[in-house]
């Protein structure tokens, strides 16, 4: 009951605390013969990994990770798969003079609430630093996919007021933002060193697409595909909404006009966003969120300490301009996690049966 495992035949556990000794996790549930290497996992982190450039945090991580168990000889054994990330650079006296001090808008309250004491450097345990096993997992869910034909791509459509006017996912490869319109990165080098000047953050809208998905995944009622779709995405720090298909003008929309027709030769417009009644209609899955700009910026607010008394706080130390930057690379874990749990439990299911689409080919 401690929220720590996600998905429920490909089941990842993961642990560890920001400035901890270091972060780690258990994958349980990965199909054998599998081959796998580190080379795999590592390049997934190091799209992730902080310091990479001038507008992400500067804590320096290589992010190194190290398998454990469950793989041998290059292959997947089918038992659990064991994986750790050694810490190499906190800096707990950046928040020592914070210690007994809220940040505002983040879950330093709660944390002490609940459990009446907490890790108050980086935030502990509710620190993104966790996401980096997420990504390490994502990693191996990603190379099964991968070898059946479903990839899974992230990008940002948003930074601040900075929106892509049109989105081309192959961009978001290329640049420092992962932003799919390139004609914007000019604009978005000036917004990010006033940031950085200022000292202050900006929120990010992101999208990820999956294309060539399969038909069938996901349960009646409570495991529908875009319900642990919106919860994986959930589950990531500072995510505030998610939206699966075209929710742009839906309310301006009639239902004759949103629904998706169909002919022999398929739908005529993916509205739904590839999934219908929570199982996924083989089209391609389409979802957006948003990421809040962090409250760990270096201007004054106010707030209250472990006394209750008003207190002024200013945060020091090393944070994103933007941790919506940092987010593709978790997000597309998060969402090859999905796939790669209802894949599994479909085949449990309905065997390998051919879920063949009724539109002609």
């Amino acid at each position: 009951m401690s929220g720590n495992t996600f998905g429920k035949l490909f089941r990842v556990t993961t642990y560890g605390e920001s400035h901890g000794k270091a972060l780690g996790c258990i994958i349980d549930g990965c199909p054998p013969q599998l081959e796998i290497s580190t080379d795999d996992i590592q390049s997934e982190l190091n799209r992730r990994k902080p310091g990479q450039s001038d507008v992400t945090t500067q804590r320096k991580e290589d992010d190194v990770v190290e398998i454990l168990s469950g793989v041998f000889e290059g292959k997947t054994l089918g038992t659990p798969i064991s994986l750790i990330i050694f810490n190499q650079d906190q800096r707990s006296k950046d928040y020592s003079n914070i210690k007994d001090v809220f940040r505002p808008n983040h879950a330093d309250i709660t944390y002490q609430a609940k459990y009446g004491h907490r890790d108050y450097r980086g935030g502990g345990r509710s620190s993104a630093r966790e996401t980096a096993m997420r990504v390490a997992a994502g990693a191996i869910a990603k190379k099964y996919l991968n070898s059946k034909g479903i990839h899974v791509d992230g990008y940002v459509s948003q930074i601040g007021s900075i929106s892509a006017d049109n989105i081309n996912v192959s961009n978001a490869k290329s640049n420092k933002y992962f932003f799919a319109d390139e004609f914007k990165l000019e604009d978005l080098d000036i917004m990010f060193a006033e940031l950085i000047e200022e000292g202050n953050s900006v929120g990010a809208k992101l999208g990820v697409r999956v294309t060539n998905c399969p038909i069938g995944l996901g349960e009646p009622v409570f495991d529908k595909f875009d319900a642990d779709l919106a919860k994986a995405i959930m589950s990531i720090n500072a995510v505030k909404s998610v939206s699966i298909g075209n929710t742009h003008n839906m309310l301006d929309l009639k239902g004759s006009e949103v629904r998706d027709e169909m002919t022999n030769a398929g739908f005529k417009s993916n509205n739904a966003g590839g999934i219908l009644g929570g199982i996924t209609n083989g089209d391609l899955i389409e979802l957006e969120f948003i990421i809040k700009p962090t409250s760990s910026i270096k201007s004054k607010g106010q707030t209250i300490n472990a006394d209750g008394e008003e207190v002024e706080v200013e945060v020091t130390g090393r944070h994103d301009p933007c941790v919506g930057i940092r987010a593709v690379p978790i997000a597309e874990a998060m969402v090859n996690l999905v796939v790669m749990d209802h894949l599994l439990r479909n085949e449990a299911q309905c065997g390998m049966i051919d879920q063949a689409s009724p539109f002609k080919k």
